[in-house]
């Protein structure tokens, strides 16, 4: 059984809507605001930010970013997480908020995704303190 902590492998913004994921080593995370510069982030919104796990990817042959997630997290199967949970990412706090759902856009990337991510697209967040977050770190859950 492995005891390596789980950990983000990759973090994403995106500026504007329908352009390219931009891919970060580091992001500001800004209490109930979401991730700095990122076009979704916004007060009071339970979506500010998207993880997703490696694992999920693979499962569906998808690589960090294809689903537009915020952070790609190795070694935790972030479909297991509740609402309400909190997770601490580097120096910031975040609680889920829920699942994230499949929408019919995934079947516009590619026919078939929005069933075989049916209940495993990852888990939606918002940030209750500010902090930095750089790929590498440890997600606990708190």
């Amino acid at each position: 059984m492995s005891t390596e902590q789980p950990r983000i492998t990759h973090i994403f913004i995106s500026r504007q809507r329908d352009e390219p994921m931009i891919a970060l080593e580091e992001a500001e995370v800004i209490a109930d605001w979401g991730l700095a510069g990122h076009r979704k982030s916004r007060p009071g919104s339970k979506r500010q930010i998207y993880l997703v796990d490696e694992t999920t990817l693979a499962s569906v042959d998808l690589q960090p970013g294809d689903l537009t997630e915020n952070f790609t997290v190795r070694g935790m199967d972030v479909n297991a997480l509740r609402e309400g949970q909190r997770l601490r990412i580097g120096t910031a706090l975040l609680e889920i908020t829920g699942p994230c759902t499949v929408c019919a856009h995934l079947e516009l990337s590619r026919p078939g995704l929005k069933e075989a991510l049916s209940g495993r697209r990852g888990v939606l967040a918002r940030a209750l303190e500010s902090g930095t977050v750089r790929v590498g770190d440890e997600v606990q859950v708190v």
